[in-house]
């Protein structure tokens, strides 16, 4: 790690402590960075919120170190069921029929278990300082630098601390945004749910209580989620419920415990387990305007906050922080110019405004307290005239492969494949043998890299990687258990593909003149913010 030209106390301060900011300071870590957290209380957040990580972002955990933790607070996800009042189910979404990355599409978790893993890692890094009753309460950027002032909430006594760069990761009310003020944009969605953890008794499942696995019951009456919470550190199955407030009751009527058991009492019985905690949330779909004030970055509730009906709200904030850390890394160890972090916002504002968008639509489905509306909705789902969910967003703009009127070119913005590969004698997920934080140009066999192709590889750091049918691969090859990669470049008629440090693809290619025009664009972005260029001249951050 190169070291800071000024005697800052930090090379990333981050603002907050929840998973987002805790998986942030590991990400940065590991990079070799040194990390300064402010929280404002004095413990980390002991009940649940979040319940899903997908496949996307349990790649990223293993990818980052974090394998053990994932694999030990994660499940996967049972077939998710929407019904309507008559329990006639509307659709069904296999979330464990597989994914790109090589495991189930979602996974639940039971957050206070994934935060208290996170926390034991992050005091275990001797890059990383945590600071709790530490509230921040003023921000200011310098040229080279930003100093924010943190007052004990404890004593009251201030104090000045330094860093490269700092990123707000302190929730929806974050104190950073608004220091800044920097507005949100509403995108309409609003509505007040019950939120309720229950722990079950021992042996007890879902399948006894007579309840979907995982569901929501879209009954015009009581709109309601019924989800998987995870295991709590005691063994105990967490199960949430979600009740929608209807238009005549009030917001204290809702968190009034006889109105819990109430909404409970179809369900489940007080001596059935523990009630572990009930909130009121509403739920809102608001997007920063910009992500990055000079060398102050948000991430998490901080940047944007959505409907849960995908489960994506954590996901979201871990993406954030992913595509930032690799790009701070390069920039602090000066080998990229800070222009790359310009990117931060077009590459992220814009899929996760995606993201919500599709969470509103699902929420336009559930949210419906009209009886007529529910069966004019339940009617076109009978009738296969029901509106398709839109895929899942890509990136659309930053660094990746344009065609001649600047739009990304396919598959650039998708996120690459992965999966279980085998490699001089041991089978393992393809990033094991991957080196983390590289740009790996990834191609099946038989495809031939030209002398200029290899010679642009080097030239810009780039990591050549083939990949080969599991029947056919030597012991020095990389074979493909699984077929992942040979199904995901043949359905997009490519042979290879340049995939970033955070798994989104820059380009693909069929043939060896695209893949030499695919790269010398690479070259040509690469050059204006000097990234993996080891010849040409170093920018200071």
């Amino acid at each position: 790690m190169s070291q800071p030209e000024a005697p800052f106390d930090f090379d990333v301060i981050q603002i907050g402590y929840g998973p987002v900011s805790k998986a942030s300071a590991l990400f940065l870590s590991r990079l070799g960075w040194s990390v300064g957290v402010f929280e404002r209380f004095g413990e980390v957040y002991p009940l649940p919120r979040a319940v899903c990580i997908d496949h996307e972002l349990y790649r990223v955990l293993c990818a980052a170190g974090l394998g053990d933790i994932a694999r030990r607070v994660c499940c996967d996800a049972p077939v998710y069921r929407w019904y309507n009042a008559e329990w006639q189910e509307l659709l069904a979404i296999d979330w464990a029929a597989g994914s790109i990355s090589g495991g189930s599409e979602v996974t639940f978790i039971h957050q206070p278990s994934f935060e208290h893993a996170l926390d034991e890692r992050v005091k275990a890094q001797r890059n990383i300082a945590v600071h709790l009753n530490s509230d921040a309460v003023a921000i200011r950027q310098a040229e080279d630098h930003v100093i924010v002032t943190i007052r004990d909430t404890q004593t009251g006594a201030t104090r000045d601390y330094t860093a490269r760069y700092v990123i707000g990761i302190d929730g929806a009310n974050s104190f950073v945004r608004e220091s800044l003020g920097i507005r949100r944009v509403d995108l309409g969605f609003e509505a007040d749910w019950l939120v309720i953890d229950f722990a079950l008794n021992d042996g007890l499942t879902a399948r006894d209580l007579g309840i979907p696995d995982c569901g929501q019951y879209a009954n015009p009456l009581r709109p309601t989620t019924i989800v998987p919470g995870g295991t709590q550190a005691d063994g105990r199955l967490l199960r949430r419920w979600e009740f929608m407030r209807l238009p005549h009751e009030t917001r204290e009527e809702m968190i009034r415990e006889e109105k819990v058991w109430e909404l409970l009492s179809d369900w489940i019985k007080p001596d059935q387990g523990e009630l572990i905690r009930h909130a009121l949330y509403t739920f809102r779909s608001l997007v920063a305007e910009t992500f990055q004030a000079g060398r102050i970055f948000l991430a998490g509730d901080a940047a944007h906050v959505m409907p849960p009906f995908m489960g994506q709200g954590m996901c979201a904030g871990l993406r954030d922080v992913w595509n930032l850390a690799w790009k701070l890394d390069r920039v602090l160890s000066g080998s990229a110019s800070p222009a790359l972090l310009d990117t931060y916002t077009p590459e992220r504002a814009p899929h996760v405004t995606d993201v919500i968008k599709i969470s509103m639509f699902l929420g336009s489905i559930i949210c419906m307290p009209d009886p007529q509306d529910a069966r004019r909705r339940d009617d076109m789902f009978f009738s296969g005239n029901a509106p398709q969910i839109a895929p899942f967003p890509i990136l659309t703009d930053g660094l990746l492969e344009r065609d001649g009127a600047g739009a990304a070119l396919a598959p650039a913005g998708q996120l690459s494949c992965a999966g279980t590969v085998r490699y001089r004698g041991t089978t393992a997920h393809y990033d094991v043998f991957v080196p983390a934080g590289t740009f790996t140009l990834v191609t099946l066999a038989g495809f031939e890299l030209s002398t200029r192709v290899r010679e642009l590889c080097a030239k810009c750091g780039i990591t050549i990687v083939t990949v080969v049918d599991r029947r056919t691969a030597g012991d020095e090859q990389i074979a493909d258990t699984q077929g992942q990669f040979s199904r995901f470049m043949d359905a997009r008629g490519i042979r290879a593909m340049l995939v970033r440090p955070d798994f989104y693809i820059f380009g693909g290619a069929g043939d060896a003149l695209r893949l030499e025009a695919m790269l010398g664009e690479f070259l040509r972005q690469a050059a204006a913010f000097d990234v993996g260029l080891p010849e040409a001249q170093k920018l200071s951050a």
